[in-house]
């Protein structure tokens, strides 16, 4: 065998090798999300994130990402729908934390990208083979696939309107105890969500004007469904009117 010959049998059998690890590795993916619930317990303390700690050690953040991009379509199918909402929920937060350090430092996720293309129009999530944006996984795969309007409080979008970041990864195992206490942390923050018996008005964050429509397919409507998740005794909302509340866009810092 000539030096050549053998320099391109080396190099077929390290990418067969390569190709073999990323499978293996997307088909016993982690279920229990260990690399990024390490991060989300080192970085997130009372739904603010250390954006500053995290771009100096993103070393977790990375690794998780890359076992995130080595899973193909066809070992997805075959999970649970808890254990795909939790992964596509993980990944979608995972890559928003890594848009804001790749910019950091910033006031405000929306001072990334302009006006065509915002910060979720940014070509930056890799999965099942593709390289998408944050609008896709959202819009086109989580709100379309899977009937979950308590998605809305899980997604976060790195600013402090928005639910907290949960400071543990979402695991299929868990996804309906770790939903409903999402809602339930969401709907306790009340400047973004109140009851005002006397005034027969519920004040919601600008969330429920933006993404109703999900919550009123599932419970025929957003006061229903929010019903088992406020914080005390709550009284009948039948009848009351809806306000909604200032978003504020400023990083969850």
């Amino acid at each position: 065998m000539t030096g050549l010959n053998f320099t391109r049998t080396l190099c077929a059998l390290a990418l067969g090798f390569a190709l073999f690890a990323s499978r293996a590795a997307a088909a016993e993916f982690d279920q229990s999300h260990a690399l990024f619930d390490a991060v989300l317990k080192q970085r997130v303390k009372n739904a603010r994130v250390d954006y500053a700690g995290l771009k100096a050690h993103p070393e977790d953040l990375n690794r998780y990402l890359v076992q995130v991009a080595a899973v193909s379509k066809a070992d997805f199918k075959k999970w649970s729908e808890p254990q795909q909402i939790a992964f596509l929920s993980n990944a979608y937060n995972a890559y928003t934390l890594k848009l804001i350090i790749d910019h950091y430092p910033l006031k405000s996720i929306k001072d990334i990208g302009g006006f065509l293309d915002g910060p979720w129009d940014q070509p930056v999530v890799k999965l099942f083979g593709e390289t998408m944006d944050l609008n896709t996984v959202e819009h086109k795969i989580l709100r379309v696939d899977y009937a979950e309007p308590r998605l809305h409080f899980v997604l976060v979008c790195a600013a402090k309107g928005c639910p907290p970041l949960r400071g543990e990864a979402y695991v299929g195992v868990r996804l309906e105890e770790q939903l409903a206490d999402q809602a339930k942390q969401f709907l306790a923050e009340s400047t973004k969500n109140r009851i005002a018996a006397s005034e027969r008005v519920v004040y919601l964050s600008p969330i429920f004007k933006w993404y109703g429509s999900d919550f009123e397919k599932k419970s025929g409507s957003v006061l229903v469904a929010l019903k088992p998740y406020w914080p005390g005794k709550v009284t009948a909302t039948d009848g009351f009117k809806i306000r909604y509340t200032d978003y504020d866009w400023s990083l969850n810092e």
